[in-house]
């Protein structure tokens, strides 16, 4: 079967595609053939050896998955062949077949296509787990989400106004925030040409800002952290800007802000039951119609280094998935 593989640390160009043998389930595993796989930002760390994850050489990157399943292992007869499921690893999805023990797999049901599923799992899984689980947001607050295009931010705005929440979402570009708009935010900001602090308070108006959701680090999580209101919830999802902000705690202090970490890949570990409720509330609103898990573009295994540089600059405008 063919594999994209990472052989050597580094960037996409550095990516090679290669025969090598069918894996087979054990025991509790499954034996899916991968109809798409779902690349994120995290992909574009992991090959190059900067993520917390760091697989042992070589490997496929690719944390999600939509496939069927072929065969199953002794102890996994749960699940059948011929069964669609979406399927989690945190790294090696990103070839023709996989193995994954049946924890790790989901039922995707009638309604929702491979391409929605295979997308599903870590970008609104994480969002759902900072907004509902972390942030516990309500309806009527205000939430700001920060980089609200990419595959995070643009689930969190989804996810926020599914939630009864006034969004405002944060880009930098009109053409980014057109896209947020069109999938439930309430209010844009573009930071490219006005300064956060200042648009933030400019449109949190009199009811403030209760929750931030922050993917992006850099300079704007300071800003951003000093426009919520008094027991406000910032939410630290990530660091695509490249830089990890060092926030003066004090700022926490005097608003009693709670900082609150999301790791969702630790959350799913941790707290399996909670991690399966969540995939099932996720699929139920994608078949309900009020989640698009919308797809940036479906790129052949040969293109899967363009597809990473689309990441790595932040140009995505929702998933970007390779089909093996």
């Amino acid at each position: 079967m063919k594999a994209l593989l990472c052989k050597v640390l580094g960037g996409p160009e550095n990516l090679v595609i290669e025969e090598v043998p069918d894996p087979v389930p054990g025991p509790g595993e499954a034996l899916v053939r991968v109809s798409v796989a779902a690349l994120n930002f995290f992909d574009t760390l992991i090959i190059a050896g900067r993520y917390q994850v760091k697989p042992e050489l070589p490997f496929s990157p690719g944390a999600e998955a939509c496939g069927v399943i072929e065969a199953v292992g002794p102890g996994a007869e749960a699940f059948r062949i011929g069964e669609r499921v979406i399927v989690h690893l945190g790294y090696g999805a990103c070839r023709e077949r996989v193995v994954a023990p049946v924890s790790g797999l989901t039922r995707v049901p009638e309604g929702v296509s491979d391409e929605q599923a295979a997308g599903l799992s870590v970008t609104y899984g994480t969002s759902l787990h900072a907004l509902q689980d972390r942030a516990q947001l309500k309806p009527g607050e205000t939430l700001v989400v920060l980089g609200a295009t990419g595959g995070v931010g643009l689930a969190a705005v989804e996810l926020g106004h599914a939630m009864g929440a006034r969004v405002i979402a944060c880009a930098s570009s009109a053409e980014k925030l057109e896209l947020a708009k069109a999938h439930g935010a309430d209010l844009t900001l573009d930071y490219g040409r006005e300064s956060l602090r200042e648009g933030l308070k400019r449109l949190g108006g009199e009811a403030g800002i209760d929750v931030v959701y922050d993917p992006v680090g850099g300079e704007y999580s300071e800003q951003a952290l000093r426009s919520l209101n008094w027991k406000g919830r910032f939410l630290v999802v990530g660091f695509a800007a490249g830089e990890i902000p060092k926030i003066p705690l004090n700022l926490a202090l005097l608003k009693g802000i709670d900082i609150q970490g999301v790791f969702w890949g630790a959350f799913l570990k941790r707290e399996p039951a909670g991690h399966a409720a969540n995939q099932a509330r996720l699929l139920s609103l994608v078949r309900e119609g009020r989640l698009s898990a919308k797809v940036h573009g479906v790129y052949p295994l040969e293109d899967a280094a363009a597809a990473l540089g689309i990441l790595a600059r932040r140009e995505a405008m929702g998933k970007v998935l390779l089909r093996p």
